[in-house]
């Protein structure tokens, strides 16, 4: 019996499904279950179930499972142990960030950067992709820390948050539109073309989530993964933008006018996310606490 063969078991288990598990893993999946099974012939029972759409512990390997899962974690610091006594740190951190967060306010590249001159050994995996995803990937250790957007809704209470950026949500139009006003009642956007981030964001989040309590669906004519496109469309008089606040030069700059949301004022915010249960690795401590400098920096929160 390896370790290895434990932490693939445990794996497979967390992912309930081999391919997920094997990408997860990076490995090609014919070797993952030939380790599985190798496993199984050493311990004389079989430990996960194959035979249902999702791949299940067996009630042997359910007895297994936390006893593998110590194993690890004794393993784990072990290591830990030597890598602070000579000042080393190693291993592989899994990040995650929203859509094009990398290239607008907060460069998420110039702190890998930073981190992986200090830190070569340690490897670094960085997923975009939508806070929805992020958030369950981190509820079930596919991640160890995020960057994502919040809706409001209650959150896994083994998810810790620092909260980046609070910003209002507002309306924007063509910059000739013949609405001239400054602020839109939320419930005026019923029957407007709207234009917005993809379902799983944050922002989308929000908007549906208001709109659901005034009683009514938003009218999502065209959707986008970043902010930029999304006010392109609008300044193009395709529909109306939902986006973070604009400073006036800002949305000048893309042929747009904005207005508040009100009735009521919708928010939008960012954060950085990642289990508390899980977060040890002292690499991942050190990566966390820069972004959070780094980012805390960027853009001042509006409370």
């Amino acid at each position: 019996m390896e370790l290895r063969q434990l932490r693939y078991f445990v794996t497979v288990v967390e992912e309930a499904n081999f391919t997920r598990a094997a990408a997860r893993l990076h490995l090609a999946q014919p070797g993952l279950s030939a380790q599985i099974r190798q496993l199984e012939r050493e311990l004389g029972q079989p430990l996960l179930d194959r035979s249902g759409r999702t791949v299940t512990p067996t009630a042997a390997g359910a007895a297994v499972l936390p006893h593998a899962r110590a194993a690890l974690a004794a393993a784990e610091r072990v290591r830990e142990t030597v890598d602070e006594f000579t000042g080393l740190l190693r291993g592989h951190i899994r990040l995650g960030t929203i859509s094009g967060v990398a290239m607008g306010e907060f460069d998420i590249a110039d702190v890998l950067a930073g981190f992986h001159a200090d830190h070569p050994q340690v490897e670094i995996t960085l997923t975009e992709t939508s806070s929805d995803a992020m958030l369950a990937d981190l509820e079930r250790g596919a991640l160890d820390i995020a960057l994502v957007g919040l809706t409001g809704q209650e959150l896994d209470p083994r998810l810790s948050l620092d909260i980046v950026l609070d910003v209002a949500i507002v309306a924007a139009v063509a910059a000739e539109d013949p609405d001239r006003r400054d602020r839109i009642a939320l419930t005026e956007l019923r029957d407007r073309p709207l234009i917005c981030l993809t379902r799983g964001t944050g922002v989308r989040g929000v908007l549906e989530r208001r709109c659901a309590a005034a009683g009514f669906e938003p009218d999502v004519a065209y959707e986008a993964a970043a902010p930029p496109l999304l006010l392109r469309l609008a300044a193009r008089g395709l529909g109306l933008a939902v986006v973070p606040e604009l400073t006036p030069a800002e949305a000048a700059a893309v042929g747009v006018r904005t207005m508040a949301i009100v009735e009521p004022e919708l928010r939008g915010r960012l954060a950085l996310a990642w289990r508390t249960d899980r977060l040890t690795s002292p690499a991942a401590k050190v990566l966390l606490g820069q972004l959070r400098i780094a980012l805390a920096r960027r853009k001042p929160m509006s409370r």
